[in-house]
């Protein structure tokens, strides 16, 4: 089969010819119907050498956003028939520690909770075929596409553990804003809409046309990004600021715009790996405003998400690529030229 591999640290990833996996007992083989290209992806794919904590050795499959349709069950599998079209859950926990048995996976104490292609140490999706580890990492989709349905599994899980977990400081006359509103920030408009219709929702980014999509799918204000957009924000909320700021860009500028934008007893959650640093005093961020660096979500929120999906109370923005132009996909992404999901389609 063929898979999309990196094989060379800060070397663009070639087109490879593997062999089909065997699914093992309790394993499932996944016919990939859509792989997501992320941000994720572009730090490891740039990274000098392995990140801290990274267990796959190369060569090895990106894509950790995935979903197909049942190929072939490995031995003691049930639950499942060949071609029932399934989303894959990301992390991949040691499913016995206290936390992957509440289903929160993304925080196991026993291994990374990493998954398929972000170091767990497995093969990704960018392939025809992916080796799923255990039948619990799958979630059925109902009428849903796979090659539509993908981003979910990160984009959408992702912004919607973000917000709900703020939503006890959500309602009538909150305030949440949206800082950079690219693929996981238009999820994390929607999602605000979807779990708390009554709150003001502000887009924030330095791309109008990004604005304008950000308008169009539920943002209250859309306003670029700097100085006016931090006075306007404060106007709006009577000088206190927002409850939930949600960055997700994650550099040196944007966390500090959050930090002026937050308010006492507030959220403050990272969700962008840009690598910036939050500056911390006495008097910023707000006091008592709680700083988050949420990784994922659980398994129960991601069928809350498929859910949503099959209900149309979100959408997802997407640009499909064949599997041998995923390093185009990625070029555009990298360039900030992808309006909403690039989605690489092994089997169009």
């Amino acid at each position: 089969m063929r898979a999309f591999q990196l094989v060379g640290w800060q070397q663009p990833p070639e087109l490879r010819e593997v062999p089909v996996p065997e699914p093992g007992p309790g394993q499932v083989l996944v016919k990939v119907g859509g792989a997501g290209a992320c941000h994720s992806d572009l730090h490891i794919m740039e990274a000098p050498a392995p990140p801290p904590g990274f267990a796959t050795e190369l060569p090895f499959t990106l894509g950790h956003e995935n979903a197909g349709w049942v190929e072939r069950l490995g031995p003691g599998v049930t639950g499942f028939a060949p071609g029932d079209p399934v989303m894959v859950y990301g992390p991949w926990g040691c499913g016995m520690c206290a936390n992957c048995r509440e289903g929160r996976e993304n925080y196991c104490q026993k291994v990374s909770g990493q998954g398929g292609g972000l170091g767990g140490g497995h093969d990704g999706g960018m392939a025809e075929y992916l080796l799923v580890p255990a039948a619990r990492f799958l979630i059925p989709l109902g009428t849903l596409d796979p090659r539509q349905a993908a981003p979910l599994t990160d984009a959408g899980l992702t912004s919607y553990h973000a917000v709900k977990r703020s939503l006890h400081l959500l309602g009538p006359g909150s305030t949440a804003v949206v800082i950079g509103v690219g693929g996981l920030g238009q999820m994390a408009i929607q999602m605000v809409r979807a779990l708390s219709a009554a709150t003001t929702v502000v887009a924030v980014d330095t791309d109008a046309g990004k604005l304008e999509t950000a308008k169009r799918l539920g943002a209250d204000e859309a306003l670029l990004s700097g100085e006016d957009a931090v006075t306007r924000i404060k106007d709006m909320t009577e000088q206190q600021g927002a409850q939930l700021v949600l960055d997700m860009v994650g550099i040196d500028p944007t966390l500090r715009m959050a930090a002026q934008v937050a308010r006492v007893l507030g959220h403050l959650t990272i969700v962008g790996l840009g690598g910036g640093a939050l500056p911390v005093n006495f008097s910023s961020p707000p006091h008592e405003c709680s700083v988050a660096s949420p990784y994922w979500g659980s398994l129960p929120e991601l069928m809350e998400v498929i859910t949503l999906a099959q209900q149309q109370k979100i959408k997802i923005l997407l640009e499909h690529f064949p599997l041998e132009r995923a390093n185009e996909a990625y070029q555009l992404l990298h360039d900030g030229k992808i309006q909403g999901r690039a989605v690489i389609t092994p089997h169009p």
